[in-house]
């Protein structure tokens, strides 16, 4: 086979997959060669390392290994073969395996060693693998014994197995000490292989003996080794039962011999084994760092932007997870991140601090070097190894983030990387473009030092480059040397006396390092310009092509050598440098003399027994003075030209994101950066600003309120239309069509060239402005110092303003264009609500994307002040469908600006919020975090919402609404953190005043507002963080700062606080921490203090712990409170503003339940009342006990009780505040239940006593009435076939048997009751003509609806009796003043006297009703004195109504008042008065039963049997009460059901106020709208009367049926059951007639109420089975019939379905809204006294529906309450104040209007704005009053029904 060009030797990324799999087969990675005894191994199936006979010297693949282990291990088999002359050996790397079999093993070992040795020389026994073999159940230990007798024979070397190897763990540990033997011996060879590659790196032909192979030729070819391929449990590298078999395609894609495994043919002898050396131990170590899965599949930034558990900061730190460590810290800023202390658990590698000892007496064993013991142990990992080991297995994005967090941390950064497998150099050029470096040039101008500041991207800056090279092996070290001209406190690069430096190093050689001196502008500076200071790691002799590439670049080439002598190896590379016109310095190692000039720009200089010290100040020196003249300058995007390495930038979907950007950013070139906003984003400009203005002026309306309101909703309508038109800049269309279409790698690349780019425009302006900024504020503080008030300070202040103007201006990056998207799309939104398919509806999910992604999202806009909800609630909305509405725990940050906030979340959590001091975060922005698999486990949210703020007291903002901003700032962030960091910077007292001063106030916002966020205190920048006692200190003055703050904030929040804790739970010992300051010495060169990376943990840890605790939030909710915060900070009165939708969410749902629990005891109730009515009206019970009651509906109760605490348990965070009050007014609830059950059976009881004599006499009336249609019927009986002269018969002679029967009883008389009350209206002094004309004109019916009572009142005349002066000046004043005065007092009734007198009809009318209702008129009859009492208590109350107003009441007010109570109680008293004759009045009782004994007649008159007549009779009876039992039943399973299923009732209170009102809007009545607003009680209960009766005869009809059906299967089969058991025990017991009635009436006691059956005509009836048997055919007919029912049959009866979801569903609250009269739909009455929870309405309306007016006016006011409430607005509280009071501060204005919760809203209800508009002749015939004034107004609110009725699902939503 040819050899492959030089061309292809590295085998580049171009050679495609199959070829590399092809060539790796043809070289196995490991060859075992077979010798020894053929009796040592068993050749079985199963046997795994050889199983075949055949003797060969041809390897040949091992399928049983690869099956095994997945490897391609080649095995000769060459046991027996007496002559080892004739082993040929192919390519490639051997062992040989000395297989001997116990007993024989040790002569048989000493004659193959010496064989072996003959053939290859002596230091073949370090490929040689002794196995000795056995039988199972041998045991060998003695075999190791023997041969240690031999002093060629190495232990480690040695292995044991049985001999048909079938045993896994035998061969899987052969394997792994195989594995050790060759990394030992590559180990070994590498430097002698490395002395020989400059001596034959021309020779590229080497080839390779077939016959007797040399020892050196033989390590040539083996030296290399294998890479180890197992893999290991735990984190051990060696040992047993590590391998564990894998498959082939799991190993081609984690490993690196699998990549590299297409070279192996390719280089020439030297090369391959240097580079295949390289390669196994890369793989090697990859492994021990658990990292070899990510070298091909990289680790990306995602997998460490998640919230871990703590790093680890003890020494216990295993090599499996160093890597994760190293990144961890190094993500936290703390540069001792390569300093981490390993816990070897593997004894085969060393540890640095393992002490080797020796139980030796020997003295002579002090002079022996006893280090061989433990030649053979690996040492530990090299800390750069781990460097760059993580850095190989990143993904492009992390390595950026990676290299950025290096410089950060002032280490040297990689500049140069050698290719893993393919060997090629790298230059990672994008790692470099997060890098900005500021530094200050010094400048000597006019004889003085002018220092100038530079801040540019470290990519862009052109600096002087200084590189340095070793050239041979050296006792000093260069990188230490370097660090001392840096900084020689802190270690820029990794040196040899580094803590964890070994000598093993693997990675680091080829590898070329830069790092920059940033000089600060003071005199100590060791450079006064920006320097880049690059290290070529490795001997540079060795390696050539980055040593041509450095010193092309370099300034100043700087060589150590070991000396300076012709001759020596280096001398051409010397030669080469000294020709060169670049400066040389060349540093001697063996020589001791100073500096040399030797020429020009030449320089040498020795460095033996010097001081370090002197050794650099002379280097500075030469330095400064080579590059005060002339030379080169470096710059790193210049290394993209380089040719012969390659750019990480030129990777395909690099470049192809880089040209996406370029396009995007091309067209802003040549244009300042105040230009490109106003020209490419318009839409964030002045229009954005204007549109906050208006919006915010929304909420301070003055003047005419809803006519001002329209005009600036107009006006904003206008801004978001000019927005959409200015939304189609080329620069929108460009970078959102990039975002649309790009791929998501690409996307990020597009996404951060951009910012790239972007800076790059301002970048000049920025540094600029910056430095005047800089010197002005120097120059404020200066004048500050010395108490300086004069007018040139406020010059100053002035000065620095404009330039904070300028600075914003020029502030220009990537949140701008993402502020213009949420700025078109908020503009579409507003004027195109429901466009779906256009590319402006698709920015929230790209923005959702980013925001997953790990993006920072603007949550306020800082310029505007302003939070664009419409955009954060779309964006929020996309991440839910993305990523389900999980819980976050939102995490808030405070603090003044430039505090170090964003750099503290950068480093705690990873995150990527932006830190420069010139460019600190404006405004407020939003970052996920995911929180890891392991913390998930006992956290109750799947991410950290982490929000940070511009800071308060932001210079930009100095002097334009400061305060305002910072306390607004403040509280909206601290109402969205479950938990808020108050982060303060160093130690002054006076802003940390200022801070905590609006911080307080904001807790003590939330307080009032029900929210309970936690706080930590960060006291950063402390200068002794380890002083306990000034810690004590610091800790006491801020509590006393706090306790300060609190009472101050409590005078204006008006809140009682005495101290901080009064205010929220605060622990001054647990929730401050205190930090170090973030730098170890001054910038730009300090590096950050290890304290403040420890603090970080620390704060983490906290953080951690109170998260733990919380049970976070849901992204859903989360948008809602955005949402109420902000609406509520738009407002000044912030806590009267705010609305809870959360809390008032879950207030709704536990209504919902409560209707539920209190249904499902209403339901049990109703069914135990049902019961006991039943067994009372059978006269089986006289007395129904408290007790109990309450033990026959305990077991529900505590079925209640155990649900009720079930689901209090699911939401215990914000549930926990009602819980106590629920399940008192459960226990409240059952309680009246009980009380109202035991009242109602309690009249029963009366009831059925004061019948008592009825009933005595009713089996007489029986008897008698049975007896006389017998002797009819006898008389008769010749037409029992004519039906009608029957009937005409029968009813002939009923009336004289119901008088004769009747005779002594004394009949109740009925009732006249319009004549009662035409007489008691007449006795209370009304006129007959007043009453009768009132009674004709009917009038009074609708005296509560009325809309104007100004007809009823006369106004009282004016009089003053002080004196005839006094009454004088009145009149005078009266005649003055002329018709105006007049005017106001002809005029209409104000609207608040208007509400009083409606108030007063409603009470009266409550109040009578409730006197009537209690009068015992079912008990003892009628009396019109019930009607007298109630009528002389309504005079009563008008007069005393009348006696303190300005008017006086008409009679005719009176009059029909009466009237209309008297007819609300008439049908009370009739339907009463009724069921006391029904049940007292004989004759009435014998009417009833008038069909039921003509049956009996007829039958007698056919000649029935006695039997047939009785059954009858008994039917008779069983259908009057199973028709009422099944009723009842029905009615109560019918509201049941309705209640759990149907729509309108299956809610709270709030759901059925939003069905009647779709109700009303749909049908268009006026007046019952008007009878809605004027009483919406008797509205609600005629609803659910309508929706029981559509129920029940509509679509759900059949449903209706069937459970009637179900009730009288019910009935019959109790029926069939009493029949058949009273047949039963009748016959059992030989009984007669009478002995069966009492049975059967006694089984059916307790379902039906029966008359009593008297038998005294049936004594001959014996035939028990025949009766059952008619019984049951007068059973079916009477259940055919009842399937017949209607189900408008149940209105007879006790119960109804209507009535019992009436008290179900109207035992709620009917408060008014003070101002618009919207009725509380609160589900619980007394919720205000017993549960503290305000009234509330979603449903507010315009005043006009209530019939407000302006004062002295006929003019309707449209404004709404919720509208009112914002502005600035006065208002009277009634008729009859004359104090006003601001909307504002409505509670202000006494009880009525304490308790009510009106919420601000710059929305109007859709709904009754559609009200108004459609009803507004209407509305003006009615209240007698006009909408002159706002018809304007009006116009705006026309709007379709469907509209209307859509606008109430939303507001329910609210």
């Amino acid at each position: 086979m040819e050899e492959n060009s030089d061309d292809t030797a590295a085998g580049g990324a171009g050679e495609p997959e199959t070829e590399s799999v092809t060539k790796t087969k043809e070289l196995p990675e490991l060859t075992l060669v077979l010798l020894g005894d053929t009796n040592s191994i068993e050749i079985v199936p199963k046997n795994i390392l050889l199983d075949h006979e055949d003797q060969t010297n041809v390897e040949q693949f091992s399928s049983k290994l690869y099956d095994f282990c997945g490897r391609h291990i080649a095995v000769i088999n060459l046991l027996g073969l007496q002559n080892t002359d004739k082993i040929l050996l192919n390519e490639g790397n051997h062992v040989f395996l000395l297989l001997l079999p116990y007993g024989q093993h040790n002569s048989q070992y000493s004659s193959a060693v010496q064989q072996l040795e003959k053939a290859f020389g002596e230091g073949i026994l370090s490929y040689v693998m002794t196995v000795v073999t056995h039988e199972p159940g041998d045991k060998c230990e003695s075999a190791l014994t023997d041969l240690k007798t031999n002093s060629s024979f190495a232990e480690k070397r040695f292995h044991t197995c049985t001999r048909s190897m079938t045993d896994a763990n035998e061969i899987i540990d052969l394997l792994e000490k195989i594995d050790a033997m060759v990394s030992e011996n590559s180990l070994h060879s590498r430097h002698e292989e490395q002395r020989e590659y400059l001596d034959h790196r021309c020779d590229k032909e080497k080839g390779i003996g077939n016959g007797n192979m040399s020892y050196a030729e033989c390590e040539s070819l083996n030296g290399p080794g294998v890479a180890e391929h197992s893999q290991k449990k735990d984190d051990s590298t060696g040992g047993k039962g590590g391998h564990k078999p894998v498959s082939a395609e799991t190993e081609e894609r984690g490993n690196i011999s699998d990549v590299i495994g297409s070279n192996e043919k390719t280089l020439n002898i030297s090369e391959d084994s240097n580079s295949q050396q390289f390669q196994r131990e890369a793989e090697k170590l990859l492994r021990r760092l658990h990292l070899h899965d990510n070298y091909q599949q990289k680790m990306s930034t995602a997998d460490f932007l998640k919230i871990g558990p703590p790093v680890k900061q003890s020494h216990d730190t295993s090599e499996k997870d160093l890597a994760y460590t190293f990144l961890q810290r190094l993500m936290m800023l703390d540069y001792r991140a390569r300093d981490i202390p390993v816990r070897q658990d593997n004894p085969d590698v060393s540890c640095s601090q393992s002490v080797p000892v020796s139980d030796s007496d020997d003295f002579d064993d002090l002079f022996r070097d006893s280090a061989d013991s433990d030649k053979s142990k690996e040492s530990h990992v090299h800390p750069m190894d781990v460097q760059m080991a993580v850095f190989h297995c990143s993904d492009s994005f992390l390595k950026q983030n990676m290299v950025t967090k290096l410089s950060q941390c002032q280490y040297a950064l990689p500049l140069l990387v050698p290719d893993l497998v393919t060997m090629d150099i790298e230059c990672p050029l994008w790692t470099f473009r997060q890098i900005t470096k500021t530094w200050k040039k010094t400048q000597i101008k006019d004889n003085s030092n002018v220092v100038t500041m530079k801040s540019m991207p470290i990519c862009k800056a052109e600096t002087s480059m200084v590189s340095f090279f070793r050239l041979g092996s050296l006792s000093v070290s260069k990188s230490q040397l370097m660090n001392s001209l840096i900084n020689d406190r802190h270690s820029t690069f990794f040196h040899r006396n580094c803590k964890g430096s070994t000598k093993s190093r693997h990675l680091m050689d080829g590898v070329a390092e830069i790092a920059w001196y940033c000089p600060a502008g003071e005199p100590n500076d060791s450079f006064t310009d920006c320097i880049a200071f690059c290290n070529l790691h490795g001997d540079a002799l060795l390696i050539e092509k980055q040593r041509e590439i450095l010193t092309e670049k370099s300034s100043i080439n700087i060589v150590l050598v070991p000396t300076l002598e012709k001759g020596q190896k280096n001398t051409t590379v010397i030669q080469a440098l000294y020709k060169s016109p670049k400066p040389l310095i060349i540093l001697t190692a063996d020589s001791d003399r100073g500096v040399v000039q030797v020429k020009d720009g030449k320089y040498k200089m020795g460095l033996k027994d010097r001081n370090q010290s002197d050794v650099s100040e002379e280097l500075k020196g030469i330095i400064r003075k080579v590059l005060s003249g002339p030379h080169a300058s470096f710059q790193l995007e210049s290394m993209a030209k380089v040719s012969g390495i390659r750019v990480d930038e030129d990777d395909a979907v690099c470049l192809r994101g880089k040209s996406a950007a370029v396009q995007t950013v091309n067209m802003l070139q040549w244009m300042g950066v105040s230009k490109i906003k106003d020209k490419f984003l318009p839409c964030q400009g002045d229009l954005w600003l204007e549109w906050c203005k208006i919006n915010k002026e929304l909420y301070h309306l003055k003047g005419n309120i809803e006519k001002d309101k329209s005009q600036k909703e107009q006006q904003l309508m206008k801004i978001r239309q000019d927005q959409c038109k200015d939304s189609n800049s080329e620069l929108m269309k460009s970078f959102t069509k990039r975002l649309l279409s790009l791929p998501p790698k690409e996307k990020e690349y597009f996404l951060k060239w951009t910012q790239i780019l972007i800076d790059a425009l301002s970048t000049d302006d920025l540094s600029s402005i910056l430095q005047s900024y800089d010197k002005k504020w120097t120059e404020v503080l200066t004048l500050k110092k010395k108490h300086d008030k004069s007018a040139l300070l406020t010059s100053k202040q002035t000065e620095l303003e404009e330039i904070s103007k300028k600075l914003q201006s020029a502030t220009f990056g990537l949140e701008h264009i993402f502020r213009e998207m949420g700025q078109i799309y908020e503009a579409h939104k507003a004027v195109k609500p429901k466009s779906r398919f256009t590319d402006w509806a698709k920015y929230p999910e790209l923005a959702a994307d980013l925001m997953i992604s790990g993006h920072p999202v603007e949550l306020m806009d800082g310029d505007a002040g302003q939070v664009p909800l419409t955009w954060i609630s779309g964006i929020l909305d996309e991440v839910i469908k993305k990523l389900g509405d999980q819980r976050v725990f939102v995490l808030s940050v405070l603090g003044l600006q430039s505090s170090g906030k964003s750099t503290m979340l950068n480093a705690m959590f990873g995150l990527q919020f932006a830190v420069s001091a010139g460019r600190c975060t404006k405004g407020a922005f939003m970052q996920l975090v995911k929180v890891s698999e392991e913390l998930r486990k006992v956290f109750q949210f799947e991410y950290v919402l982490v929000v940070d703020t511009e800071g308060l007291r932001a210079l930009e903002l100095a002097g334009n609404a400061t305060l305002h901003h910072d306390n607004e700032l403040a509280t909206f962030v601290v109402g969205l953190g479950n938990l808020t960091l108050i982060n303060i910077f160093g130690e002054n007292p006076a802003d940390m005043q200022d801070v905590l001063q609006i911080v307080v106030q904001a807790f003590m916002r939330m307080k009032k507002v029900k929210l309970s966020p936690s706080c930590v205190f960060v006291h950063q920048n402390v200068t002794d963080i380890a002083a306990t006692e000034q810690n004590m200190d610091g800790k006491r003055r801020l509590q006393e700062k706090l306790d300060q703050m609190a009472q101050l904030a409590a005078k204006e929040e008006s809140c009682d606080a005495e101290c901080f804790s009064d205010v929220i739970a605060f622990d001054v010992q647990k929730d401050v921490k205190y930090f170090a300051q973030l730098w170890e010495g001054s910038p730009p060169m300090a590096p950050p203090n290890p304290g403040y990376s420890k603090s970080i943990q620390e704060l983490k840890n906290i953080i951690l712990s109170k998260a733990k605790q919380s049970a976070g939030i849901k992204l859903s909710h989360f948008k809602i409170k955005i949402h109420n915060l902000w609406n509520a900070l738009m407002n000044e009165q912030f806590v009267f503003s705010f609305k809870n939708t959360l809390e008032i969410a879950v207030y709704r749902r536990l209504e919902v339940q409560y209707g539920n629990w209190t249904w499902a005891l209403r339901s049990n109730m109703l069914t135990i009342e049902n019961h006991l009515h039943t067994r009372i009206e059978n006269g089986n019970l006289d007395r129904v006990g408290h007790s109990d009651l309450f033990k026959r509906i305990s077991k529900k109760y505590k079925e209640v009780q155990k649900n009720m605490t079930k689901y209090f348990e699911d939401d215990k965070e914000m549930l926990v505040q009602w819980k106590g009050r629920f399940e008192n007014k459960i226990k409240e609830f059952q309680e009246e239940l009980v009380r109202g059950v035991e009242r109602k059976l309690d009249e029963v009881i009366q009831q059925k006593k004061t019948c008592k004599k009825l009933d005595e006499k009713k089996p007489e009336f029986e008897n008698k009435l049975l007896q006389k249609s017998k002797e009819l019927a006898h008389q008769l009986k010749d037409k029992a076939k004519d039906e009608d002269e029957l009937k005409t018969q029968f009813n002939s002679v009923w009336s004289h048997w119901v008088k004769d029967l009747t005779a002594d009883t004394q009949p109740i008389k009925d009732i006249n009751l319009d004549d009662d009350q035409a007489n008691i209206l007449h006795d209370l002094g009304f006129e007959w003509g007043l009453i009768i004309e009132s009674k004709n004109n009917g009038r009074y019916k609708m005296i509560c609806q009325d809309g104007d009572y100004s007809n009823y009142v006369v106004l009282r005349k004016q009089q003053n009796t002080a004196g005839q002066n006094i009454v004088n000046q009145v009149v005078t004043l009266i005649v003055d003043a002329g018709k105006k005065v007049v005017n106001q007092f002809r005029g209409p009734l104000e609207y608040e006297d208007q509400e009083l007198i409606r108030s007063l009809i409603n009470d009266v009318e409550k109040q009578s009703l409730d006197e009537i209702r209690k009068k015992p008129v079912a008990t003892r009859g009628y009396s019109s004195a019930y009607l007298q009492e109630v009528a002389q208590k309504v005079q009563v109350t008008v007069t005393e109504f009348e006696k303190y107003k300005k008017y006086a009441f008409k009679k005719e007010f009176t009059v029909n008042l009466l009237l209309y109570v008297f007819e609300w109680a008439s049908s009370w008293l009739s339907q009463s008065h009724k069921t006391f004759a029904v049940k007292n009045d004989a004759r009435t009782y014998l009417e009833t039963k008038r069909t039921q004994y003509f049956n009996i007649f007829r039958s007698f008159c056919k000649g029935s049997s006695s039997a047939v007549v009785f059954g009858e009779m008994i039917c008779g009876k069983l259908k009057v009460s199973t028709v009422e039992a099944v009723c009842n039943q029905t009615a109560i399973d019918l509201a049941g059901e309705m209640k759990c299923s149907y729509p309108v009732f299956n809610e709270n209170r709030l759901n059925l106020e939003k069905h009647l009102l779709k109700s009303l809007a749909e049908k268009e009545d006026f007046d019952a709208f008007i009878t809605y607003i004027q009483n919406p009680r008797k509205q609600v209960e005629a609803f659910i009367k309508e929706n029981v009766n559509a129920f029940m005869s509509g679509e759900h009809k059949v449903k209706a049926m069937n459970i009637l059906w179900k009730n009288v299967a019910k009935i019959k089969e109790v029926v069939h059951q009493a029949l058949f058991n009273a047949v039963e025990e009748v016959k059992s017991q030989s009984g007669d007639i009478d002995m069966w009635a009492g049975r059967f009436s006694s089984f059916l006691n307790n379902k039906l109420t029966l008359d009593a059956i008297s038998c005294q005509n049936f004594k001959d009836i014996n035939n028990f089975d025949f009766l059952k048997e008619e019984i049951e055919k007068g059973l079916e007919s009477i259940t055919k019939e009842m399937k017949q029912l209607s189900l408008d049959k149940m209105n007879e009866f006790r119960l109804r379905p209507d009535q019992i979801l009436i008290d179900q569903l109207c035992d709620c609250c009917w408060e008014k809204c003070p101002f618009c009269a919207a009725v509380c739909t609160n589900t619980i009455k007394d919720h205000v006294n017993k549960h503290k929870i305000d009234h509330s309405c979603p449903f507010h309306r315009s005043q006009a529906v209530n019939g407000w007016h302006y004062k002295y006016t006929e003019e309707m006011c449209v404004e709404f309450c919720t509208t009112k409430v914002a502005s600035d607005g006065l208002f009277y509280p009634d008729g009859v104040s004359t104090e006003l009071f601001f909307y504002k501060e409505y509670r202000k204005a006494g009880p009525r209007f304490a308790d009510w919760s009106i919420t601000p809203d710059k929305y109007r209800s859709k709904y009754w704005t559609w009200f108004v508009y459609r009803f507004q002749k209407d509305l003006e015939n009615y209240y007698k009053l006009k909408f002159t004034m706002d018809r304007e107004i009006l116009e705006g609110w026309k709007a379709d029904q469907d509209e209307a009725i859509q606008s109430l699902d939303e507001m329910y939503k609210l």
